[in-house]
């Protein structure tokens, strides 16, 4: 009975120890080849000298925190990721992911802590239904970088977080989607940041850039800089939010061409913007008291408001949108508009 016992121990043990060496077997880098790689190479862990064939595969051998890298162009397939992790292509050549049947690129499952990096790949609907490029339903920060996403039937990019959370996206093409190239909307209750920089959102069915605060609880602080949204169905930025949701927008030096411009949205009939401002300062002038600024506001009673502003240089457009219900005030969006001095501004409330 002792022999027995002690067997059995020795087994579990042996079985435990397996266990956490291939656990501590997972590289902190691996690589993935379309020239030479091979999804079998996962014995040896897609090491760099032995590189696998997929960013799925290649993802379940690398480490959290590390780093998966593209030794020459391809495409690779898609993934689901599961934890803090960097895909990077420094190749010079496109690795990329074809999109088909309705599914989606990426889908980014990180843990509430997780960070995911993305760049340099290029995310492509093929045709029979291709769905999403880039969903991200869950961890802290997602950075997007040197990317294309384009010709989905869907969305390009749909940020959904659960929790607090923060995106970048810069240097990238988000085009001929038929949704939105992007679109961020919260998913719970949380604090949202968001950094958009040179990024162009082109001929997309619908909004070039839509940041939604649909439901309670929720704060979105985002920042467009340099940025292009152009030729889209509907608008080219957009702040839309709900009874209770707050959004901190503001656009600096981008524009909106052939499409509906920027818009500040409230979606009750019940809400009222409260009031709208509009601030020209000369090219050049430095502002260092609000006597420098000329401004024209207005209390709107209406349910919707068309504010149009033009100037020599710049011009600041400052709303805020509120809710009334039963004698209560309660804020909606406030929008902070940087604009060209070209481009005609209408910030309407939408029923």
């Amino acid at each position: 009975m002792t022999k027995i016992t002690s067997s059995l121990f020795l087994a579990a043990l042996l079985a435990l120890c397996l266990h956490v060496a291939s656990a501590q077997a997972q590289l902190v880098r691996t690589c993935v080849s379309m020239a030479k790689g091979n999804d079998a190479n996962s014995a040896s862990f897609c090491h760099c000298t032995t590189p696998c064939r997929t960013f799925a595969v290649a993802h379940d051998n690398t480490l959290p925190d590390g780093e998966i890298t593209v030794l020459d162009p391809g495409d690779y397939g898609g993934l689901t990721i599961t934890k803090s992790i960097s895909i990077n292509n420094d190749s010079g050549g496109e690795a990329s992911i074809s999109v088909s049947g309705g599914t989606t690129g990426i889908i980014v499952n990180a843990p509430a802590s997780g960070y995911v990096n993305l760049r340099g790949i290029t995310i492509q609907g093929v045709g029979f239904g291709g769905g999403t490029g880039l969903r991200f339903n869950s961890g802290f920060s997602l950075v997007v970088t040197n990317c294309v996403i384009r010709n989905h039937t869907g969305s390009g990019i749909e940020y959904f977080p659960n929790v607090s959370s923060r995106l970048a996206v810069s240097n990238t093409l988000v085009a001929d989607n038929g949704g939105r190239g992007i679109l961020v909307q919260p998913a719970a209750a949380s604090t949202t940041k968001v950094v958009l920089n040179r990024v162009e959102a082109v001929n997309n069915s619908q909004d070039g850039i839509r940041i939604a605060a649909p439901t309670t609880g929720l704060t979105i602080k985002a920042i467009v800089a340099d940025s292009v949204a152009a030729s889209n169905g509907s608008n080219g930025f957009v702040a839309s939010g709900g009874f209770a949701g707050a959004i901190n927008l503001m656009v600096i030096r981008s524009v909106a061409a052939n499409n509906g411009g920027v818009t500040a949205e409230m979606v009750r009939r019940t809400e009222r913007p409260l009031s709208a401002t509009c601030m020209a300062r000369p090219r050049g002038a430095r502002r260092s008291s609000k006597s420098d600024d000329v401004r024209a506001a207005s209390m709107y009673q209406a349910s919707e408001v068309e504010q149009r502003c033009s100037g020599p240089s710049w011009v600041d457009v400052r709303v805020m949108w509120a809710s009334t219900t039963g004698g209560t005030t309660m804020p909606g969006i406030t929008a902070l508009l940087m604009l060209r001095s070209t481009m005609k501004t209408s910030l309407r409330s939408r029923e």
